[in-house]
């Protein structure tokens, strides 16, 4: 097993649950400490609060990667006399680097949205409110026809040319390519001064926008020619959609007393609070983790029965009465789900590249309400 450094840790997790992702306003990523250190445990958490901090300590953590940004507004002075500026000062004396997904998790494949429409067992699951799609490129690169044959594999394996279930898909057409090399050339092929010219074959592959300077650092690496031509072109086409919560279908109808009661069971909540007739039917579910009560217009285009979400304010819940879009509101603190989600994939892509690096689940329970029943 290979020791490993934080930076290797969030670099493999951004994979999964990029930057880019987020929305503009979230602060996502590094609030605290520094990622170029050794890490040997990782706490997962839904929220940094002091516990979380000195459980980080007693387990020998020294990442903490939460859902919850601790420093979700800008701060103008640290004072360590004040509960936020404590947390802070904890986490520098103990060497504690503190990383936030937010929105980004959210939104990632697998994520957190994913994880509650799991809890639900929906199926045929779909993306509730679309925030992003990535363009798709062309590239057209020329080389010698002798080294086409290497020059495609390396595209191939950077991940070019992956359309639906088919990889490795690339067109080719051949010609002839002129130059002059001139003082201070190193040309492959041809003398400094003299025209040259080529056969050559013009190669052509599709690629997602994020994979755009991985295909191009593996063709600038596998060219033989010192200044190769090429061109990237955008596509009309995109890539999948990708956005805010989910919405899917439930295995069987049941009434909206009936699913509240499911939902309370599912997220192991002491409560739910219902908007909308007890009996009506519910068959389409759309959910979301977090503070849904802007989103209840686009569970309703989605066709949703009834929508899964946490701090309803009394408005939204009215609009949401007058559209007759039923509502469970389980409370933020749902998102929990996380912990274990975000941990297992981690494991996974760890024990993938042989990381040496112990993932723990945080056992603090950060919920602030209490119910009295």
């Amino acid at each position: 097993m290979k020791k490993v450094n934080g930076h290797e840790i969030i670099s493999l997790f951004e994979q999964w649950s990029p930057k880019r992702f987020a929305e503009d306003w979230d602060p996502v990523g590094l609030h605290i400490g520094q990622l170029n250190r050794p890490v040997e445990k990782v706490l997962i958490t839904l929220d940094v609060n002091e516990k979380v901090i000195d459980e980080a300590i007693s387990e020998g953590a020294n990442l903490i990667i939460a859902h919850h940004p601790p420093i979700f507004r800008p701060m103008k002075y640290i004072w360590t006399d004040t509960p936020q500026g404590r947390l802070i000062e904890k986490c520098i004396k103990h060497d504690i680097a503190v990383y936030a997904a937010h929105t980004n998790l959210d939104v990632a494949p697998g994520g957190v949205n994913d994880l509650l429409a799991q809890c639900l067992h929906l199926q045929q699951v779909e993306v509730m409110e679309p925030t992003l799609s990535d363009p798709l490129y062309k590239l057209a690169v020329f080389c010698p026809v002798d080294h086409a044959d290497n020059l495609r594999a390396a595209l191939a394996h950077a991940g070019a040319g992956a359309i639906g279930d088919y990889i490795g898909c690339s067109f080719s057409s051949t010609g002839t390519g002129r130059f002059t090399p001139i003082a201070g050339a190193e040309p492959f092929i041809g003398k400094v001064g003299n025209e040259e010219a080529v056969s050559e074959e013009r190669i052509e592959v599709v690629l997602p926008g994020p994979l755009k300077e991985k295909v191009l650092k593996a063709m600038l690496a596998s060219h033989p020619y010192e200044e190769p031509a090429y061109d990237f072109f955008v596509l009309d086409q995109r890539t999948e959609e990708f956005g805010l919560g989910r919405v899917g279908k439930l295995d069987n109808e049941m009434t909206l007393e009936e699913f509240a009661l499911f939902v309370k069971k599912a997220f192991d909540v002491p409560a739910v609070r219902v908007v909308g007739e007890l009996n009506t039917r519910v068959r389409k579910v759309a959910v979301l983790g977090g503070s849904g009560s802007k989103y209840i217009r686009a569970a309703k285009r989605k066709g949703a029965d009834v929508f899964v979400t946490g701090d309803m304010d009394f408005h939204s819940a009215q609009d949401a009465e007058m559209m007759d879009l039923g509502i469970v509101d389980p409370g933020h603190h749902v998102e929990k789900v996380m912990i274990e989600g975000v941990a297992k994939k981690l494991e996974d892509m760890c024990n993938d590249m042989s990381y040496d690096v112990t993932f723990i689940r945080s056992a603090i329970d950060t919920e602030p309400f209490r119910f009295i029943m």
